[in-house]
């Protein structure tokens, strides 16, 4: 597979990730969101495995902030012997540890900077598995190749046509296979993006499905994130020809203190913050 030409880099503010001139709620299809979020993600994977590495691992499969590990959560069932996709891999801790629990697993992420990261700490640990970058909307895979497919916050959170995405997934998939992936609870959308519970207040309207779009200085889009509501999801995935099987909104694992953006546990004790699709394919 041939690459794409390589996005322009970004300016970087003082924390490291890639600088904000402008903030819009407006309309962006797919090529932007994709060009967008694939220059942002190679922009910003230092500083975010900086944040964020050692609660991820290096072989470890954290599903979102508030502590969920698929060891205790067993979302995917049994994965020894079976061949497994990872979508929106990043630095793909996720996917080695699949690796050492006996999948045959392949790790797909857009981002070339994530990739490179991912294949840095292929070569630390040890644990071998192939990367591959592609769009979640067109998925370098064989029909009905894949066991398990999972996501974990990796990607569909910033894909513009969510449902030719899922329309993927059910292609890959294997009849009876599984796909888990979590994503941004919808009922984040409304609130500031904020860890303090003092400000849960409604700022805009849950059901506003208009993406949330940075611009650098010079206007150029540099990052896209798209909202649905619980009901948008619920008809995507049984759209895209899947069964949703669970629907799971982990509460804040006690004891654990660590804050992503607005999760924190003051406000994870208060309302969801991650909802988590376990669908199959009929």
């Amino acid at each position: 597979m041939t690459a794409p030409p390589q996005p322009p880099s970004l300016p970087l503010a003082d924390d490291g990730y890639p600088a904000a001139g402008g903030v819009a709620r407006r309309p962006a299809g797919p090529v932007e969101s994709a060009r967008a979020n694939r220059a942002w993600w190679d922009a910003a994977a230092p500083a975010y495995l900086a944040e964020h590495g050692s609660d991820l691992g290096d072989a470890d499969f954290l599903w979102c902030p508030e502590g969920l590990r698929e060891a205790e959560a067993h979302l995917l069932g049994d994965v020894a012997g079976r061949r497994v996709l990872e979508v929106g891999c990043g630095s793909a801790p996720c996917s080695r540890w699949l690796r050492t629990a006996g999948a045959d697993v392949v790790a797909l992420d857009l981002s070339g900077g994530m990739l490179a990261r991912a294949a840095e700490l292929n070569r630390a640990t040890g644990i071998a598995v192939p990367l591959l970058q592609a769009d979640a909307g067109a998925l370098p895979v064989v029909d009905g190749s894949v066991d398990l497919a999972c996501s974990a916050f990796g990607g569909l959170p910033f894909v513009a046509d969510v449902e030719g995405a899922l329309r993927e997934v059910a292609r890959v998939l294997r009849p009876g296979g599984r796909f888990v992936a979590s994503v941004n609870h919808p009922m984040r959308w409304p609130f500031p993006d904020s860890p303090d519970p003092e400000d849960l207040r409604i700022v805009s309207s849950y059901f506003d499905r208009t993406p949330y779009v940075e611009t650098d200085d010079a206007g150029r889009t540099v990052y896209v994130e798209h909202h649905r509501t619980v009901g948008d999801w619920v008809r995507a995935v049984v759209g895209a020809g899947l069964v949703l099987a669970e629907l799971v909104e982990p509460e804040w694992t006690p004891g654990r203190t660590e804050n992503w953006g607005q999760w924190s546990p003051e406000r994870g004790a208060l309302v969801p913050g991650t909802l988590i699709l376990v669908c199959r394919r009929p």
